[in-house]
């Protein structure tokens, strides 16, 4: 692998430090707060915002849910006029309890509320989602492989080209059953 790829698949640091103290402060929230809110260790949240820590995909979104605001939002780098993201440049935030991977490809604009991913899955881990903010809606086609999704308690098997959708505000769950198992999420906010 060389630097450069090693580079892309880090999470954003500097752009998650910046935001959760943008998002903190909009909020009026302590670290000592938002921590517990979100069910994290001060002292996480505190090495995340000093842009030292190493993000869970899990972890982000506690944050987001606790801030109210959308995973993207963390994760984002304000957006040019035009902007191309090549494959396999993309700032990958991993899954500590699956192997289940999300690139950020573009954020909604103020009143948009809706986010692109590209999800990347490989067999032998289930990701388990707690419920995002209220009035989430999540959008998948599958690209390539075969993937179980949807909600905890009747998730649904896809091939490829199929598209489902269902609430992102319950419990939910991504399982890859085959290797090199890719998805394209639109994710909707209320």
């Amino acid at each position: 692998m060389s630097e450069t790829e090693n580079t892309a698949a880090a999470p954003p640091l500097e752009t998650i430090a910046a935001s959760l103290r943008r998002e903190r402060d909009r909020a009026g929230l302590t670290l000592t707060e938002l921590a517990r809110r979100a069910g994290i260790a001060k002292s996480t949240l505190s090495q995340l915002e000093s842009g030292t820590g190493n993000p869970s995909v899990e972890t982000l979104w506690a944050l987001g849910v606790a801030l109210g605001v959308p995973f993207s939002r963390l994760v984002d780098p304000p957006t040019p006029q035009v902007r191309v993201v090549r494959a396999g440049q993309v700032p990958l935030v991993r899954s500590e309890q699956s192997t289940y991977a999300a690139a950020l490809l573009s954020s909604g604009r103020s009143g948009a509320r809706r986010d692109l991913y590209v999800l990347e899955l490989e067999p032998g881990g289930v990701r388990h989602a707690d419920a995002h903010i209220p009035g989430s809606v999540e959008h998948v086609v599958l690209t390539s492989g075969r993937l179980r999704a949807g909600p905890k308690e009747n998730p649904v098997e896809m091939a490829v080209g199929d598209y489902i959708s269902f609430s992102g505000d319950v419990p939910h769950v991504y399982e890859a059953l085959e290797p090199s198992t890719k998805a394209v999420l639109v994710m909707e906010h209320a």
